[in-house]
C-alpha cells in the first residue's frame, strides 16, 4: 500500500501479448506496459503458440519492471498480485502464472487468479468509475462471443454464447482470403470504412426464435464461396465491398441480440456494457451507440487500449475477486479452458 491506496499488480498473458498494470483501488490504473507481438505473428497469418510462449518468457519480467516504474512504486508496496490463470494458450497462461507465484511467494504478497473474459467485463470499472453491477455484458473478441448477465462483481450468468466461431475468429479467416492479412479484424475495419454494407447479400444466422447464442461458422463459409465463385468467374472482387458486407452481417446480429438482452434482463435502468478486443470495431460502436440511444439503455464501451488485452483488467477483477472470497494459494494452476 502506497499513500493509502491498495495497489494490485494485473498480469494478463493468455494470448500473444505480455501485459501488466498497476492498480489502485480497483479503478484507477497508474500503470499500462504492453508488450505485442503482433509483427511477428503476422509472418504467420494467425498466432503460433510456441512462438508466443517464448515470447513472454523472454519479455515478462522486463514489462514487470517497466509498469512498476510508470505507477512509481515497487514490489514491496504491492497488496495484490491478480494474474490470468485461464481461458487462452496454455503454455502462455503458464508464463504469467509462474511469474505471478513465483513474485508472490518471494515478497509475501496474496495473489488471485482471474479469469481472462471477467477481466474484459473488469475493464469497464478502469474506464467508468460510476459503473457497478447488475449489468447485461457483451463479450466479443478473438475466441469468445458471449451475452452475459452480470448480478455482481463475482457473479455470471451466460445468457448467449458462440456455438462455433467467435466474431474475431470470422473476421481473422476472411481477412486472410481477401488478401488483408493478421490481425483480421481492425483490418476489415478500415477496409470497410471504403465499401458497401449492402453490395454483398450476406445471410444474417439468428438460429432459434429468442434464441441469444450466436453462429458465424455458416456465414464464413458463404463468404468464402462467394469470393471463390468470383475469381473463378474471373471478376475482380472488391475487398472494401466484402469486408463491409460482411462485417454488417456480424455486426448487426450482435447488436439486435444484445439490445434485446438488455432490454429483457437490464431491469428498469437498463445498462450493457461492452468488453473485448473486436469492442474496438467502428461498426459495432456506431451501431450499438445507436441502438442503446434508441431504447434508453445505458452503454458502457472502454477506450479501444482497454478492449484488447492488458494487465489493467485483471487488475480490477482481481481486486473484487479478493475483497469477495480472499487470496488463492500457490497451488494455482493455468487452464486453457475456464468457465466464468
Amino acid at each position: 500500500m502506497k499513500d493509502g491506496k491498495f495497489l494490485t499488480l494485473g498480469i494478463e498473458s493468455s494470448c500473444d501479448e505480455t501485459a501488466v498494470s498497476v492498480v489502485a483501488d480497483g479503478r484507477t490504473m497508474l500503470s499500462n506496459t504492453i508488450s505485442s507481438q503482433i509483427a511477428i505473428h503476422t509472418l504467420y497469418d494467425g498466432v503460433v503458440p510456441e512462438i508466443a510462449s517464448r515470447h513472454h518468457l523472454e519479455n515478462i519480467n522486463s514489462v514487470i519492471g517497466e509498469s512498476l516504474t510508470e505507477a512509481g512504486i515497487t514490489l514491496d508496496d504491492l497488496d495484490l498480485i491478480g494474474v490470468t490463470n485461464g481461458p487462452g494458450l496454455i503454455g502462455a497462461v503458464v508464463i504469467g502464472v509462474a511469474t505471478a507465484k513465483a513474485i508472490a511467494f518471494a515478497k509475501d504478497i496474496p495473489i488471485v487468479g482471474v479469469n481472462h473474459m471477467h477481466g474484459h467485463v473488469s475493464a469497464n470499472y478502469i474506464q467508468y468509475p460510476d459503473l457497478e453491477p447488475p449489468f447485461i455484458s457483451l463479450v466479443v473478441s478473438g475466441g469468445h462471443t458471449q451475452i452475459i448477465k452480470v448480478t455482481d462483481y463475482n457473479k455470471c450468468e451466460m445468457i448467449g454464447s458462440t456455438r462455433d466461431d467467435a466474431a474475431g475468429e470470422a473476421f481473422d479467416k476472411v481477412a486472410r482470403v481477401i488478401g488483408l492479412g493478421y490481425p483480421g479484424g481492425p483490418k476489415v475495419d478500415r477496409a470497410a470504412r471504403g465499401g458497401d454494407p449492402r453490395a454483398v447479400d450476406f445471410k444474417r444466422v439468428w438460429l432459434e426464435k429468442d434464441s441469444y447464442d450466436f453462429s458465424f461458422s455458416g456465414l464464413k463459409t458463404q463468404a468464402l464461396n462467394y469470393i471463390n465463385q468470383e475469381r473463378m468467374q474471373g471478376r475482380e472482387i472488391s475487398v472494401p465491398d466484402i469486408a463491409a458486407s460482411y462485417q454488417a452481417a456480424i455486426m448487426d446480429v450482435i447488436i439486435q441480440k444484445s439490445v434485446r438482452a438488455a432490454l429483457e434482463f437490464g431491469g428498469e435502468a437498463p445498462k450493457l456494457v461492452v468488453a473485448g478486443g473486436v469492442a474496438a470495431n467502428s461498426a459495432l460502436r456506431e451501431g450499438l451507440a445507436s441502438a442503446a440511444s434508441a431504447h434508453g439503455i445505458r452503454l458502457y464501451i472502454p477506450d479501444p487500449v482497454l478492449c484488447t488485452d492488458n494487465g489493467a483488467m485483471i487488475g480490477a477483477a482481481a481486486y473484487y475477486r479478493y475483497r469477495a472470497e480472499g487470496p488463492d494459494d500457490l497451488t494455482l494452476d493455468a487452464y486453457a479452458d475456464l468457465e466464468m
